[in-house]
């Protein structure tokens, strides 16, 4: 049974590459505007599923890896900002605060239909940020492509005061012990 990750993110990609299993990915045609009123917690696990079943057609003997995550204060989402003056605004109103990063993630079989779905919550609390921080740290890491614009893999760690969570890679964007567990469940030896 083939393992597909379906994400082009290289995170993802070199997340999963720690489990010394063979994967292949596919890129999802997701839609990811949250739904009217939805939580962000419920949109990031909507999306991992999501993301999972867009790409099960084309593999009917598989396992299927769908993950997404959302980054907000209360209902205050923060996605991906894409340029820099965003990333500089979400920055600076994550500035002093507590971060939720809800980072979800599915497993499809499409053998046997069977999705497991769990989000696994991160707390992130940000440092007081002065502008020429905020500014030296987007000019130096570039973090347009990750929700809430806080690469902690890299030069974000040192934005931050204090995390916590349950898994450490969850921040990252693909919690590794959740699909540890969730591998077994489907016979996958892990190591």
């Amino acid at each position: 049974m083939k393992l597909i990750l379906a994400s082009t993110s290289a995170y993802r990609r070199m997340l999963l590459e720690r489990l010394l299993i063979p994967f292949e990915t596919a890129r999802p045609d997701t839609d990811e505007t949250p739904l009217p009123g939805e939580a962000p917690d419920a949109t990031a696990e909507r999306l991992a599923a999501d993301k999972a079943r867009a790409v099960a057609p084309a593999w009917p003997d598989a396992l299927i890896i769908g993950s997404d995550q959302v980054a907000h204060i209360g209902d205050q989402v923060f996605g991906k900002p894409g340029s820099e003056e965003r990333a500089i605004a979400q920055l600076q109103q994550m500035s002093g605060q507590t971060v939720s990063f809800h980072t979800a993630l599915a497993l499809l079989n499409t053998r046997t239909g069977r999705l497991q779905v769990e989000g696994v919550p991160t707390r992130v609390r940000f440092r007081s940020l002065s502008e020429d921080e905020i500014r030296r740290y987007v000019t130096a890491e570039r973090p347009l492509d990750c929700a809430g614009s806080a690469k902690v893999e890299g030069l974000g760690i040192t934005l931050l005061e204090a995390l916590s969570g349950d898994d450490p890679t969850a921040l990252i964007g693909l919690p590794l012990i959740t699909l540890s567990r969730m591998l077994r469940a489907e016979g996958v030896a892990l190591p």
